[in-house]
């Protein structure tokens, strides 16, 4: 695979997770490079994780995840979602916020936006690609991507106010509509050819 390809597929791979951290960045109050760094971590992590994973279970994994993995993301994503929505329409005292620092959460976060990255190690296996220098770039990449992304999303939030985490939660669960809705209609598409 060559250089080009290789980013254009790391920069597609880490659309989702970048929405993601827009929306995460939204919701940290006091932002520090640390916390971004956090968030980076896992998100590239996953993705670099996520097709050697794909990879090593090959065409046998590929009938099993493939039918359901659109659900996976959809239900992930609209989950944690609608538990932001849900917070941010409660009153302060009452409510613990959504933590986008939350180890649980990030690794929820990190496994919806990481199963197009399965599924591309799967293709990887299928066509017999070798994934070192793929998985470091998708994984780098995805890192640098979510990075920025958390310090814009802590900018917007400035600009927005409190309410602005209703807004994160209705990105994340887009994502995971637009995830289930593709995924549909494309199984749709091949069914009527």
């Amino acid at each position: 695979m060559d250089a080009a390809t290789t980013v254009f597929l790391s920069l597609g791979l880490a659309a989702d997770a970048f929405a993601v951290a827009v929306s995460s960045g939204l919701a940290i109050k006091h932002m520090k490079v640390n916390k971004a760094l956090k968030i980076a971590l896992f998100f590239g992590g996953f993705q670099a994780v996520m097709p050697i994973i794909g990879w090593l279970a090959g065409l046998s994994f590929s009938s099993w995840i493939t039918p359901i993995d659109h659900w996976i993301a959809f239900g992930l994503l609209s989950f944690i979602g609608g538990k932001m929505i849900y917070e941010s329409l409660q009153s302060k005292e009452c409510e613990k916020k959504f933590n986008p620092l939350d180890t649980g959460t990030l690794i929820t976060l990190s496994v919806a936006t990481s199963l197009d990255a399965l599924a591309v190690g799967i293709g990887f296996a299928v066509l017999k690609t070798s994934i070192g220098p793929v998985v470091s770039a998708i994984g780098f990449i995805t890192f640098l991507v979510v990075f920025a992304g958390v310090f814009i999303g802590h900018k917007c939030g400035d600009l927005f106010g409190n309410k602005i985490e209703f807004l994160g939660g209705v990105i994340l669960i887009i994502i995971g509509t637009n995830t289930l809705f593709s995924h549909l209609t494309e199984g749709a598409s091949v069914i009527s050819h």
